[in-house]
């Protein structure tokens, strides 16, 4: 059971379900507070987007695995699952039936929803998902905006299927107010942020897997660029990141007072100031790991600046925290 675990990436499941959680409950429910509106999506119909979101999620970690077999020999022998402690043939079953189930809940909460467009982003992300594998993971630069771009949407589905249901309870009205700005506005921003963390991430994976994707002939970063020049490119990302959260909370961010740039600066700009000194040292792929593991946490401190915007659209429209107080 330990190995099936593994497989699916329990820990990256898990942080799935409270990204889609927290920008629910914590980011949409209040804006929907401030303009007077129930919050629509039933936590019965949030589970079900939970539920087929992370299946979905779960299958393509266990396709990946699959058609890694012989990268995975050379760069994790010791930590090779598929093809040595799960067969190949029981790990495409798995697949077949997690991305099942999960394209199923998804049409199915596409239905109560009356939504087109969430019925096709559970068609098409698992076909994503397995063209990355079979083939965008080994091309140059596609493989990591493939992902970088799932993360992305993983995020802003949320802010749809809200919307949706929205739309479905008061029609087209919905639309002549602030609400579907204001939640693409915020769940945007959140989707473009884990859009650039990921990128980084999977730029940082692709070093730590150079030799067995060498070996492979894939036609990765660090394969064609070389480590040193894809170093300068990570570089280049986390600058674009830092001027964006700079430039968010300067042009964008309503809110009175210092709390969100302090939060920028020691939540997310010393942590990748630390992860840039990190990458610039790593010469094994321990210690790549390392920074993979350090892009995670930063991802994870600006999905968790979810509970500071919460907290200063209570103070600033005078709403209910999580409906237990009223902040003064």
């Amino acid at each position: 059971m330990i190995n099936y675990f593994k497989l699916i990436r329990i820990q990256n499941l898990l942080f799935i379900a409270l990204v889609q959680y927290l920008m629910r409950q914590v980011v949409l429910v209040p804006i929907l507070q401030i303009y007077g509106f129930d919050a629509s999506m039933e936590m019965g119909m949030l589970s079900l987007l939970i539920i087929a979101t992370v299946l979905i999620a779960a299958g393509g970690y266990v396709l990946n695995d699959y058609f890694d077999v012989k990268i995975d020999a050379i760069n994790k022998s010791n930590r090779q699952i598929v093809g040595n402690k799960v067969s190949r043939q029981k790990a495409m079953f798995l697949h077949q039936v997690l991305t099942g189930i999960g394209i199923l809940c998804g049409l199915l909460l596409s239905f109560f929803a009356r939504s087109f467009t969430l019925a096709f982003i559970f068609i098409v992300i698992p076909g994503l998902l397995w063209f990355y594998s079979a083939s965008y993971k080994r091309q140059f630069i596609i493989g990591n905006l493939v992902v970088a771009f799932i993360a992305a949407i993983t995020v802003l589905i949320v802010g749809i299927t809200q919307l949706a249901f929205l739309q479905k309870e008061f029609g087209t009205l919905i639309f002549e107010t602030p609400i579907p700005k204001q939640f693409y506005a915020w769940i945007g921003g959140f989707s473009v942020f884990s859009f650039l963390c990921t990128w980084i991430r999977e730029i940082i994976k692709d070093i730590e897997d150079e030799k067995g994707d060498r070996e492979m002939e894939c036609r990765t970063m660090p394969v064609k660029w070389g480590i040193e020049n894809t170093k300068l490119f990570i570089y280049g990302l986390i600058v674009i990141t830092v001027l964006c959260l700079l430039v968010t909370n300067y042009v964008f961010i309503p809110f009175a007072g210092t709390f969100t740039i302090r939060y920028i600066i020691f939540g997310l700009v010393l942590p990748f100031a630390a992860l840039v000194y990190l990458i610039y040292m790593a010469k094994t792929p321990t210690e790549f790991h390392q920074a993979s593991t350090l892009s995670k946490f930063i991802m994870l401190s600006g999905v968790l600046y979810s509970f500071a915007f919460y907290y200063l659209q209570a103070k600033a429209h005078g709403i209910s925290l999580f409906n237990l107080f009223i902040v003064q």
